[in-house]
C-alpha cells in the first residue's frame, strides 16, 4: 500500500510542490541525487571511481513535451559524455538514457525522434571509449524501447538494456536478450503497472528476479544485477559461481545514496559494482520511486522533510 501511494504521489503535481517546498527536501535530494549541475555530477562520479566503483551517469528528465526540449536532452547527455572524458572517467563512467527523455512519447514521429538522438548520444560515448545503456520506463514503452535498442545494436553492440523482474514479459525478454555480447541490467521495476502485466506482491516480485537472474546467468551475455537487498546479491553469487562466472564476467548495480558501505565492501572484495548516480532539476519523480523501491528510506525522507537544512 505504502509502495502504490508513493508511486501515485511521484506523478502528482499537489504532492510536488508540497514536497520540493518543505525546508528539509535539499537535504534528501543530496543524498540521493549527485547534484543539480553536471559539474556535481562529474565530481561525484570522480570520487566513486577513485574508490574502485564505476558509474552510470543519469540526467533526470522523463516524457520531453516537445522536440526542442528533446534535442536539449541530447545535448546535455553529449556534453556529460565530453565532461567525463575531460575528467579521464569515461573508462569507469558510461550514461545511462531514457528515451522518453529524447522524444519518444512525441506523436508518430517519436520513436524515430528518440532513436536518432540515442544513436548521436551513442556515437558520443563510442568516441570517448565509454557506452550508454537504455533505461526501461512503465511497462507501455517495452517494445518501443526494445525496437530501438536493435537498431542501436546495429552500430553500437555494446549498448546496455535494463529489464524489469516485476513484468511478467520479463523471463522470456531475458532469454531473447542473453546473447553474446549483451549487456542487461535486471532490476525489479520502479513504475506503477497492472496486475494484470506485472507481479504485485513482492514475494512474486523477488521470485520472478531470480528466475530472470538465472536465464541471464547462464546466458552468453554480461549481466548486471542491479539490486540492493541481501538475500538476491547472494543469490546473484551463488548463480555466478554455479555458471562458472568469475568477477568481470558480471556486475553488481546499485543506487547513489543506497547502502553506499556494500557497495565499497563489494568493490573490496575484487566484484565489479557500479553506482547509478543521477544529477538535474528533475529529481522529484525519480526521488519518489526510489522511496517505493525501498520503503526503509521512507521514515529518513518524513525526519528530512521537517527540519530545517
Amino acid at each position: 500500500m505504502l509502495r502504490r501511494a508513493l508511486l501515485t504521489a511521484s506523478r502528482s503535481d499537489r504532492v510536488r510542490d508540497l514536497i520540493t517546498s518543505a525546508p528539509g527536501t535539499r537535504r534528501v535530494v543530496r543524498r540521493f541525487v549527485a547534484g543539480r549541475s553536471l559539474e556535481a555530477a562529474v565530481g561525484v562520479a570522480g570520487r566513486l571511481a577513485g574508490a574502485g566503483l564505476r558509474v552510470s551517469l543519469d540526467h533526470l528528465g522523463e516524457d520531453t513535451a516537445d522536440r526542442a526540449q528533446a534535442d536539449h536532452m541530447r545535448e546535455v547527455c553529449i556534453r556529460a559524455i565530453g565532461a567525463l572524458g575531460e575528467a579521464g572517467l569515461t573508462g569507469a563512467a558510461e550514461i545511462s538514457l531514457k528515451l522518453s527523455s529524447l522524444g519518444q512519447a512525441l506523436g508518430a514521429d517519436g520513436n524515430r525522434i528518440a532513436f536518432d538522438n540515442a544513436a548521436t548520444v551513442c556515437a558520443a560515448a563510442a568516441a570517448h571509449g565509454t557506452t550508454v545503456t537504455l533505461d526501461m520506463e512503465d511497462h507501455t514503452t517495452t517494445d518501443a524501447t526494445l525496437a530501438v535498442l536493435r537498431d542501436l545494436r546495429a552500430d553500437f553492440p555494446s549498448v546496455g538494456a535494463v529489464l524489469q523482474a516485476y513484468l511478467r514479459r520479463t523471463e522470456a525478454d531475458c532469454r531473447d536478450l542473453a546473447t553474446p555480447g549483451s549487456r542487461v541490467r535486471l532490476c525489479k521495476g520502479a513504475y506503477r503497472e497492472p496486475a494484470s502485466v506485472a507481479f504485485v506482491e513482492p514475494h512474486e516480485v523477488d521470485l520472478s528476479y531470480v528466475r530472470c537472474l538465472k536465464v541471464l546467468m547462464t546466458g552468453a551475455g554480461y549481466p548486471m544485477v542491479a539490486s540492493h537487498d541481501p538475500r538476491l546479491i547472494a543469490i546473484a553469487a551463488d548463480l555466478a559461481a554455479r555458471s562458472g562466472r568469475s568477477p568481470g564476467d558480471f556486475e553488481y548495480q546499485m543506487l547513489y545514496g543506497v547502502r553506499p558501505d556494500e557497495q565499497r565492501r563489494l568493490a573490496a572484495a575484487g566484484e565489479t559494482v557500479r553506482v547509478y548516480v543521477p544529477f538535474g532539476e528533475e529529481w522529484y519523480g525519480y526521488l519518489m520511486r526510489r522511496l517505493a523501491e525501498r520503503p526503509a528510506n521512507v521514515a529518513f525522507f518524513a525526519r528530512a522533510l521537517l527540519s530545517r537544512d
